[in-house]
């Protein structure tokens, strides 16, 4: 089994970062983010009131 010379495996090593780091990349790009006026949070109200 022929074996690989080091700048192969530094070649190598190279190819997997960037792929790594571009998926990264592209995976938190892609993420889709809400718009905070959008998001309200809305609680229900009652329509009793309550005298204490």
């Amino acid at each position: 089994m022929p074996q690989m010379s080091p700048l192969m495996w530094t070649s190598l090593f190279i190819i997997f970062s960037i792929s790594l780091i571009l998926f990264s990349t592209l995976n938190f790009f892609s993420y889709y983010q809400l718009n905070p006026s959008s998001k309200k949070l809305k609680f229900p109200q009652s329509s009793l009131m309550w005298k204490w």
